[in-house]
């Protein structure tokens, strides 16, 4: 049994006070915008900091949970008793290396595909528009628009259960669909993605991002909090049709679909949305009527992309 209040005061004498939050309720850290507190959370804002809470963290037997920008993440009401790390600050920069990017994994994607076409840098523009944090997007290899992390990154640095440093090059990370080998080993800190660009004209590169900027506005409900794509693309037929999570959901009858404050959004039957005070048990008991009713009406077994802490 971990003596909370013994730990957070070894933490605040060990690590600057001000980089270590305590009952943070993660509701502020998700872009579901629910969840209850975490009983400490470490804004990592480099490598030492990251180092001295996860060695912390297993002196007293904890994995500690990285978080990024929560924006694949469903925290549960009553919070998570646990350490949370999120790298900040000197993990939220990038050093271009001509055709080469070294980015810290705190970085929105967003933020670096905007600073690659500042610096007339292609090859970003599919994964713009996607709210995470280049870290948590190696992770899970997120894409959109045909392109994903797996096309771009060249080299991981991460940090080891150990607080060794270790280098992975692309082949290393065993990259798939929505998937990586960080995914299968959560007690690795990504720190450093070095991800591949080509030089590209600054005003082409930004009409593409503005272009698949309006896609998204078009078809999916940015107006409300989410995290984006509820559930995994199932597997495709047998004769390589694709099927797509969002049609399966609209069909078994689910688009507008509501418990408490959660709804199958009417724009995009593969968001859930939080229309106002929806909790994280709203949100799961939803999750589960869709499951039951794409599986009574297809026969598909849908599988949530959302990642659940403390549920």
């Amino acid at each position: 049994m971990v003596n909370w209040n013994l730990l957070s005061n070894d933490m605040s004498n060990r690590i600057y006070h001000r980089r270590v939050l305590f009952q943070e309720p993660m509701s502020k850290h998700t872009t579901f915008r629910v969840g209850g507190p975490a009983s400490i959370l470490v804004m990592a804002d480099g490598e030492e900091t990251a180092r001295t809470a996860i060695e912390m963290a297993h002196e007293v037997g904890i994995q500690p949970f990285f978080l990024g920008n929560g924006s694949n993440l469903l925290v549960a009401d009553a919070g998570y008793e646990g350490i949370v790390i999120k790298p900040t600050l000197g993990l939220q920069c990038a050093e271009f290396w001509d055709t080469r990017i070294w980015v810290g994994s705190g970085t929105l994607l967003s933020k670096l595909a905007n600073w690659a076409q500042g610096n007339g840098k292609s090859g970003l523009e599919p994964l713009s528009g996607i709210p995470g944090t280049v870290g948590g997007a190696t992770v899970m290899n997120a894409g959109a628009y045909g392109g994903e992390m797996a096309q771009v990154v060249t080299e991981v640095i991460f940090m080891n259960e150990k607080g060794e440093l270790v280098h992975f090059s692309n082949e290393e990370c065993q990259f798939s669909y929505r998937h990586s080998i960080f995914a299968d080993h959560p007690e690795w800190f990504i720190l450093w993605v070095q991800v591949a660009v080509e030089p590209g004209d600054k005003e082409a590169i930004r009409a593409k991002m503005a272009e698949l900027a309006e896609k998204r506005r078009s078809k999916q409900p940015l107006d409300l909090p989410s995290a984006g794509s509820t559930f995994k693309r199932p597997a495709p037929l047998p004769d390589g049709t694709p099927v797509y999570a969002a049609a399966l959901i609209e069909q078994a009858g689910c688009k507008g679909l509501r418990v408490g404050g959660a709804q199958v959004s009417e724009k995009h039957a593969g968001f859930i949305v939080n229309t106002g005070g929806a909790t994280c048990a709203d949100i799961l008991a939803l999750i589960g009527e869709v499951k039951r009713r794409v599986r009574d009406h297809s026969g598909v077994e849908l599988e949530p992309e959302v990642k659940i802490l403390g549920a």
